[in-house]
């Protein structure tokens, strides 16, 4: 057995014992556990909403007919959490959505605060955990003729052209980050039309408790940049027109899991200041959850990001960097049902690339939702750099969808998350490697559904099935001379031009069995035998934008 294997299985055994326990164990040497504590109620005072909530979080309501505030929003109880504090060691956060306070107290304390009459409920919080930081990639100032190629392709294989051409720049729509830190992004040249018309409208350190969140790690900056950063004249994302919210939730060498609860404080923080869209490049896996937790409803980051997705804010996750990894499925809160979770693509083959996490969620639901370059390059602190991970993918992403969101108004979140599945190159086909596939731009302009041509036949003789490419859409070449060349995993030379033919087997359940991706290099694609099928199951086959059902 592998030595990663071996530390995995031990971390997952500790993890089980500590649970099987209950919330009086003690988690911690010094004695101490951290709880999350629910209160049973709210106070019933007056609350000025029109107070509290800065004017767009109370046009994103209105927008979206939702009232101006609910239960959610109200204030928790000050008596409440007075009491916590009086029997607890500390209290770290409080939370309206949840009604809830987090403390940390011991076995002694903890008893008390459970015979509470107010107290709901309580749950012991892991501690374990690491931020999963994508490869640092490599430096410079300046950008090779190779580098050019692949920062303009990271948006042009999203179609950013239309949106170009049309003036759409994410103009009007705020944007919340939540990273390890923004080092550079208030002077770095990359973001000069940001910094210049004063478009960072908000920021704060969750973790040190202020608003300064220009230092610590340069992974914020790099993803801030892949959304709305320019260098020379190419974007490095499509978003250059949007106002941000900067947010520091990452603080993994102190206390790992006070990550999960900077990022609920963050998101109320967001709403409350008129975030439209949050992108969260962060991810947590097998340091703190099993995989059959990977439900959408079960880790306390889910859970707030479905509170944030029905306030009106659009959720963009990346979906994780374990899939060449044991861990291998999506993290949370890529998981969440309301999250748009995002996967990546390698440019060399246009195709999933290895590191990025596999769906489905552990309950069968389709993950990732779309795939976007996972191979880009950033600005850093000083410069910029190649580098790679679904960390990016996810803030190309959310780029698009600002510029999607400039041009549909009327949309809501949630039917903007379906219309940019609906974008994708791949839809209605999906697997669960690349989702739908990428958002391409030019749907959000084509004013009626086109018919689309068949690409392919599907024969039936006796019993096989034979897939086979139309004349006219087979490769114009010979595919083996369309081949990519990598000369290291940063710089790349010629992008895929393969064409690829998808299929996958669906069972009774829609949930997929398997999903495949041929390289087309002649006419008869596929030949299938049904003897190894059964009634019940569907084929599902696409290639150039048509998707065709076969049920067994």
């Amino acid at each position: 057995m592998k030595l990663d294997r071996i530390i995995q299985l031990i971390r997952f055994l500790v993890l089980f014992f500590l649970l099987s326990q209950g919330i009086r164990l003690n988690a911690q040497q010094d004695g101490r556990s951290k709880f999350l504590v629910v209160f049973k109620d709210k106070s019933s005072g007056y609350f000025n909403h029109q107070e509290y909530f800065d004017k767009y979080a109370i046009e994103r309501r209105i927008k979206h007919k939702l009232p101006s505030y609910d239960y959610t929003d109200l204030p928790v109880n000050e008596n409440y959490i007075n009491e916590i504090i009086r029997l607890s060691d500390s209290v770290k956060m409080v939370s309206r959505w949840f009604n809830a306070v987090v403390c940390y107290a011991n076995e002694t304390s903890i008893v008390k605060i459970e015979q509470l009459p107010f107290v709901s409920k309580i749950e012991l919080l892991n501690r374990t955990g690491r931020i999963a930081i994508d490869d640092p990639g490599i430096s410079f100032k300046k950008l090779s003729s190779d580098q050019k190629k692949l920062l303009s392709y990271q948006t042009s294989r999203m179609g950013s052209e239309e949106f170009s051409k049309n003036n759409i720049d994410g103009s009007g729509v705020r944007i919340a980050i939540f990273d390890a830190g923004f080092p550079g992004a208030d002077r770095n040249s990359a973001f000069d039309h940001i910094n210049s018309r004063g478009r960072i409208i908000k920021t704060y350190d969750f973790v040190k408790k202020k608003e300064n969140v220009f230092e610590h790690n340069t992974h914020g900056t790099m993803v801030l940049s892949c959304i709305a950063g320019m260098v020379d004249s190419f974007n490095i994302g499509m978003a250059t027109g949007s106002e941000f919210l900067l947010a520091r939730t990452e603080n993994a060498k102190v206390e790992p899991f006070s990550e999960e609860e900077n990022w609920l404080a963050a998101a109320e923080w967001a709403d409350k200041n008129g975030a439209d869209i949050i992108n969260s490049s962060l991810g947590y896996t097998f340091h703190r959850y099993f995989s059959n937790q990977m439900d959408g409803k079960t880790s306390l980051v889910a859970r707030a990001a479905n509170i944030a997705a029905s306030k009106g804010i659009l959720v963009i996750n990346s979906a994780g960097n374990e899939g060449s990894a044991n861990w291998h499925c999506v993290g949370t809160p890529a998981d969440a049902d309301s999250v748009l979770s995002v996967g990546a693509i390698n440019p060399s083959t246009n195709l999933h690339t290895s590191f990025s996490s596999f769906g489905p969620t552990a309950d069968k639901r389709l993950k990732p939702n779309v795939s976007s370059v996972g191979h880009v390059i950033a600005a850093q602190e000083i410069g910029f750099n190649s580098t790679q991970g679904t960390s990016f993918s996810s803030p190309l992403t959310a780029g698009f969808a600002a510029c999607a969101m400039q041009l549909n108004k009327s949309l809501t979140n949630m039917e903007l998350f379906r219309e940019i599945e609906k974008s994708a190159d791949l839809y209605p086909y999906f697997d669960y490697a690349h989702g739908y596939g990428v958002p391409q731009a030019a749907y959000f302009f084509e004013k009626e559904l086109k018919n689309i041509e068949p690409t392919f036949d599907l024969v039936k003789e006796n019993d096989f099935l034979f897939l086979i490419i139309r004349d006219q859409y087979l490769p114009v070449s010979n595919v083996s001379k369309n081949k990519f060349e990598v000369i290291n995993p940063y710089q790349i030379r010629t992008f895929s031009k393969a064409d690829y033919f998808y299929y996958h087997l669906e069972n009774e359940k829609k949930i997929l069995d398997n999903y495949y991706v041929l390289e087309v290099a002649e006419k008869i694609v596929l030949k299938l035998s049904l003897a190894d099928y059964k009634i019940g199951q569907t084929l599902r086959f696409h290639y150039k934008k048509y998707t065709l059902s076969y049920a067994i």
